[in-house]
């Protein structure tokens, strides 16, 4: 099978290919049952699933295969969960970091309309702690799952892409080591499932890609029985981003009727002020935007307009 159980409470889950699935389906069969307790490691490969390679190119970006896209390892069953239960997943370790991506892929992304070439940029990660985007810039490897989740009560397929109420792609950055996430359960068993490993990411993902990268990914369940959330909650056991907050930040804003356009103008600001600064191209700020710098919602209650804030964190230049 590839699973291999050690004495309970530990288990590793190998052979991902043969225990992924792509999209949310609550018939699916458990790859393994778990106790409430139980500590799993997987074995993840990136979200391309394996399309991608360290010498992948531009033309490789726009042969991808979507169908292949964003595998998760599950369903695991959890042993005792019922509906108006929540999971408590406690994220203990990411490791086994070696090559990462980020690519901008054609009709995808914040920026889709300005950005309409596929392009793609390999990260070694042997380092462990930070990785180089280009001389004189270093990003900070914070590994963490990009799409996390369980079985929808509703019957059927659903694509993986989108965040939803059962979790999936939510791709928050703060699901690093020591974050615990609540998820709510809706079918017996929970039927639990992760992927998209990212070594680092800005909050917004704003190019559709993070520095995705297979991993070992290490998780405690818990079942808290009767206590029901209607969607996914998380908690982080310390300041979220104390090495980018080490030398401050420089900040665009965007307004607009809609966060999203808002959202578009803080980083084409972004985008204008790496270009005219850095001397990097446009393509590489939109990937650096993306990895590396956070949408914040600054103001939302002041209609017709909303504002947001893209923060750049200072630290990353030498």
């Amino acid at each position: 099978m590839g699973i291999h159980h050690h004495n309970h409470p530990y288990m590793t889950i190998h052979d991902f290919n043969e225990h992924s699935h792509i999209g949310w389906n609550n018939s699916l069969k458990p790859i393994a049952e778990v106790e409430s307790g139980q500590v799993v490691t997987y074995e993840i490969t990136e979200a391309s699933g394996g399309q991608f390679t360290k010498r992948s190119t531009a033309q490789d970006v726009a042969n991808i295969d979507f169908s292949k896209v964003n595998p998760v390892a599950g369903p695991v069953y959890v042993k005792g969960a019922q509906p108006g239960d929540t999971l408590e997943v406690e994220f203990l370790d990411f490791k086994q970091l070696d090559w990462g991506w980020t690519a901008l892929i054609p009709g995808f992304g914040l920026l889709a309309e300005d950005f309409k070439d596929p392009a793609i940029k390999i990260f070694d990660l042997k380092k462990r702690n930070t990785t180089e985007f280009l001389d004189g810039i270093d990003l900070f490897l914070k590994p963490f799952p990009g799409t996390v989740g369980v079985a929808l009560p509703e019957a059927g397929d659903f694509s993986i892409v989108p965040p939803r109420k059962n979790g999936g792609n939510m791709d928050i950055r703060h699901l690093t080591k020591g974050a615990k996430l609540y998820l709510p359960v809706w079918v017996e068993g929970v039927l639990f499932s992760i992927g998209d490993t990212h070594a680092a990411q800005g909050d917004g993902e704003v190019c559709g890609t993070a520095i995705e990268a297979s991993m070992e990914a290490t998780v405690r369940f818990k079942l808290h029985k009767g206590k029901t959330i209607a969607e996914p909650r998380y908690e982080i056991p310390g300041p979220p981003t104390p090495e980018a907050d080490s030398r401050g930040y420089f900040v665009t804003t965007g307004h607009g009727e809609d966060i999203f356009k808002a959202s578009q103008n803080a980083i084409r600001y972004m985008i204008e002020h790496l270009v005219s600064e850095y001397r990097m191209t446009e393509e590489e700020a939109y990937m650096l935007c993306s990895i590396s710098v956070d949408l914040r919602i600054s103001e939302i209650v002041n209609s017709p307009n909303s504002l947001v804030s893209a923060f750049l964190p200072k630290s990353i230049f030498r």
